[in-house]
């Protein structure tokens, strides 16, 4: 069936200007105005905006942390008092059937899962294929496991670690590699409680700086497209904006992306010793090419902080609100759930000022991205409202009139007159984000893309806009109109299987008996743990 999205003004910056035109599906994928120009359907949207479906890098919708954070809030689940006795653990309270369908109805089709440990990922996978209508994609977290940090401190080879990383990418079905706060989970073990870019850990060795540089080179050697994720060091502690610039320093031009960039825009300036240094980082950010991040705003109002950096939950659980808190010292990778409540005291104002701060002063959208780090920042939810701050300075300024002025006295935030423009959201959420996770296949609306399109009505209510999508297609089936989800289907998460030499499965295999008494079956598992036809789509590796 021929499918024609009439008259919409269609802004998608990788093929052209923004202006009227028509777009046209047929089998799940954009295709050429046909000769016949007749079509099977037609869906007239003169005075709204077309864009390619939406991308969200940095979400944490699904494994072990979300569902221990599901745990210790019941009282966050509008399902509690309904619950629990014959309902899976992913669906209490806010579910996969819910995260499915609130993303769906912002124009959102594709989330990646920024932090799956790969001894969690059969779960991580089953509770993300329950999630409806998006396609999903995660990253695998290495940087504190034995193996790896035993490697470094042994002087393994290069193509030992690759081919480590390439067996752990793909057995884990993952999209790239994440490394948060490097070897301070391994460090912890040991009652280390901070641990910086150049401290050692005890048992190898090894500094958090090695480790990130074995990484970010073994993710390029082996043609992942995304660039090493990395949750740095030294997370929301006043004075780590030094933390990210060395970060950004030690990457020596190859590339590198900065998570939720936010939480380390802090100096020590001012009675509190906590002062915004955004602007400084915007700065080192818009000189140096190789590094991409993503803001993790802040917005205000009850959260709850998920984190597989257990050196910062430790220190986080003494402010958790309401007063309680999970802490795990696993092995590979620690965690914690800690929840908190944003509030518009100075800090509350300050974090807010900081993630704006760097939306607004990195100049390329191509390498800022949009995220809350859901739910560190704020739940994905609050993105409509945090579309409409960067959209409209007044909007923004009027907000501030709510907010602490000794604390915004020490942003830049008032300076600054930017206001994205459509153009500019569509790269940030949509062209960059497929473009850095090497998705050729979507973020633009050219012939050969999968039709995934965001149609959304024009108007002076950003909020409402990017709130209730008009119509939403996912994979050339309309899924949403009027912001309703009125039609339901199963995305694929997609995967890497970067190249590696097979000799690695008898040394993991090895490894496991010996440290877990365990088969290496019990780490991998095939398709058919999906009870689902092609639950997951391979996307290639850079040549």
């Amino acid at each position: 069936m021929i499918i024609r999205v009439a008259g919409g003004e269609v802004v998608d910056p990788v093929n052209g200007f923004p202006g009227k035109r028509d777009v046209w599906i047929k089998d799940g994928f954009i295709i050429e105005k046909p000769v016949s120009k007749r079509a099977d359907k037609t869906y007239e949207v003169s005075g709204c905006v077309v864009m390619a479906g939406a991308i969200d890098i940095h979400s944490h919708i699904g494994g072990g942390n979300v569902n221990t954070a599901r745990l210790l809030l019941p009282e966050q689940h509008a399902a509690h008092l309904k619950r629990p006795l014959h309902t899976p653990l992913a669906n209490a309270g806010w579910s996969t059937f819910n995260t499915g369908c609130l993303y769906a109805q912002m124009g959102f089709t594709t989330v990646v899962e920024p932090a799956m440990s790969p001894t969690n990922a059969l779960h991580t996978h089953m509770e993300l294929a329950d999630i409806p209508i998006i396609d999903k994609a995660t990253l695998a977290i290495l940087g504190n496991d034995d193996f790896l940090l035993s490697m470094i401190r042994d002087n393994a080879s290069s193509a030992m670690i690759d081919d480590y990383v390439a067996w752990t990418v793909s057995t884990a079905r993952s999209l790239g590699v994440k490394v948060i706060n490097a070897g301070a989970a391994a460090a912890f073990k040991e009652n280390i409680r901070s641990f910086a870019l150049d401290d050692v850990i005890p048992s190898y060795g090894v500094t958090s700086r090695k480790i990130v540089e074995t990484l970010q080179s073994a993710v390029g050697r082996l043609g992942i497209p995304h660039p090493l994720h990395v949750h740095a060091n030294n997370l929301g502690i006043a004075g780590n904006a030094a933390t990210a610039a060395e970060t950004i320093r030690a990457s020596q031009g190859q590339p590198i992306h900065l998570a939720h960039l936010q939480f380390y825009g802090y100096g020590t300036e001012g009675k509190r010793g906590f002062s915004s240094e955004a602007a400084r980082l915007a700065d080192l950010v818009n000189n140096t090419e190789n590094v991409t991040i993503d803001v993790g705003q802040v917005m205000f109002g009850q959260t709850v902080t998920i984190s597989s950096d257990v050196t910062r939950q430790y220190s986080g659980m003494r402010t958790a609100s309401p007063k309680k808190s999970i802490l795990f010292d696993g092995d590979g990778n620690g965690g914690g759930i800690v929840p908190y409540r944003y509030r518009k005291d100075y800090y509350g104002s300050l974090q807010w000022a900081v993630g704006l701060e760097l939306f607004l002063l990195i100049n390329d959208p191509w390498r800022v991205f949009f995220t809350t780090d859901h739910p560190n920042g704020a739940p994905f939810t609050a993105y409509p409202e945090l579309f409409e701050l960067l959209m409209r300075r007044d909007v923004r300024h009027a907000k501030m009139e709510e907010l602490d002025h000794s604390a915004l006295e020490l942003t830049t935030l008032a300076s600054i007159s930017r206001e994205y423009t459509l153009e500019e959201v569509a790269v940030m959420t949509r062209a960059a984000p497929a473009k850095l996770l090497g998705l050729d296949d979507r973020g633009h609306l050219g012939p050969g893309a999968i039709a995934d399109i965001a149609v959304y009505r024009k108007g002076q209510d950003v909020q409402k806009m990017f709130r209730d999508a008009a119509l939403v297609f996912k994979n050339g089936d309309l899924v949403v109109e009027d912001g309703v989800v009125t039609h339901y289907r199963w995305g694929k998460t997609m995967h890497l299987n970067p190249p590696l030499d097979k000799a690695i499965i008898k040394r993991m295999q090895a490894y496991h008996e010996d440290r877990y008494g365990l088969s290496l079956d019990w780490f991998t598992f095939s398709d058919s743990a999906i009870c689902r036809e092609t639950p997951f789509a391979e996307v290639a590796c850079k040549s």
